[in-house]
């Protein structure tokens, strides 16, 4: 088996995949059902000085992901303070606890969080591409706080430049990506947006949002040198070790473990582990920002090169040839491909279930 052990900040991870805040982890049962379920360390619900008020409904599964309102914990602080941190405590995994959102918020949450955080993650509500919010709130949580400060971020177009500032002011590790938004969907039977907030809106997140979240991680990799950890449609341990391949040191999980249970945690810990075997990876921590030393690898062309068959995993299925635009492929006795109408544009490899195809790097 590969070691799965991550050390974040000086702070010791038997397995790289968390809870991340949200539903998922809004209280102390859920945190303690969520390590004992595999989650290899906590991540509790975000809390402010004022409980949210969260419009119901608030959650919806649809066919292109996951759209929820959830904002923050509809719990007090005195609730957190006086119960819910107490008890989550008693967990023999690391406890990061999420605060936000505004400066002023962190300093008046911090002297009642601070027993009880083994690490504080900094959510500060989708502020856009002004930095100033994130600043401010990382200065404050540093001169309140002595264990590491990571700050949360959604998903941005100027992400270089965002993480390299967030690194500057003094983070010490950055989570990416929070939900994307706002959004909406629309039940066609009633004719009512599906989320109950005012205006109908609400944030995606799940499997539709994971790409945009590799992107995000890929290219904050190349510009900090702090950790980062990655959330965003993680479903499966082959998920999580493409997070990682792209710059994460660990993952987080919510909409996963909102949808199955606790259980996801542990799941895709072992599916992590199986993946790390069957290549051959000795250490988790090998992985991580594979992807960029891949990269280099890659020429850029803009000429058709046919995908390479393996006939012997190929069933003769045909799902590449209903899906070949170009009517390269036919499937007759044997799978061929037609070299002068094939585009390589690599979609039939990626639909194969039997991975039959390879796109050649030349």
């Amino acid at each position: 088996m590969a070691k799965l052990k991550v050390n974040i900040c000086g702070i010791n991870f038997q397995n790289p995949v968390m809870t991340a805040s949200g539903p998922s982890s809004q209280d102390a049962d859920l945190c303690i059902a969520a390590a004992k379920g595999g989650a290899g360390g906590i991540v509790t619900k975000t809390i402010s000085v004022d409980p949210a008020e969260v419009p119901r409904p608030c959650m919806a599964n649809i066919n292109s992901g996951f759209m929820n309102v959830e904002m923050w914990s509809e719990l007090t602080k005195e609730q957190w303070f006086e119960v819910e941190y107490k008890k989550a405590k008693k967990i023999n995994v690391p406890i990061i606890i999420s605060i936000g959102h505004t400066a002023y918020e962190i300093k008046e949450l911090a002297p009642f969080v601070k027993p009880y955080a083994d690490a504080i993650e900094i959510s500060t509500h989708y502020e856009g591409t002004d930095v100033t919010p994130f600043i401010e709130a990382i200065k404050i949580a540093k001169r309140e706080f002595d264990v590491p400060v990571f700050m949360k971020i959604g998903p941005q177009t100027d992400i270089k430049n965002i993480v390299k500032a967030i690194e500057d002011a003094g983070a010490d590790g950055i989570v990416m990506v929070n939900s994307f938004g706002p959004c909406m969907s629309i039940d066609v039977n009633t004719g009512y947006p599906i989320i109950g907030s005012k205006t109908g809106y609400g944030w995606l997140s799940g499997v539709s949002i994971r790409p945009l979240a590799i992107r995000c991680i890929y290219e904050a990799y190349q510009a900090v040198n702090i950790p980062i950890i990655g959330v965003g449609g993680i479903t499966n341990g082959k998920d999580a070790a493409e997070m990682i391949m792209a710059g994460a040191s660990a993952v987080q999980v919510c909409t996963e473990a909102i949808l199955k249970g606790p259980e996801v945690y542990g799941r895709i810990t072992r599916e992590l582990n199986s993946f790390l075997d069957e290549k051959g990876y000795k250490d988790v921590n090998e992985i991580k920002g594979f992807a960029h030393k891949k990269a280099k690898e890659r020429k850029f062309r803009t000429y058709s090169i046919p995908p390479v068959v393996n006939y012997d995993n190929c069933v003769k299925c045909g799902t590449c040839r209903t899906s070949c635009v170009y009517k390269a492929i036919t499937v007759d006795g044997k799978l061929h491909i037609d070299k002068d109408k094939c585009f390589g544009c690599g979609l039939c490899v990626t639909k194969c279930p039997k991975r039959a195809l390879k796109m050649p790097l030349e």
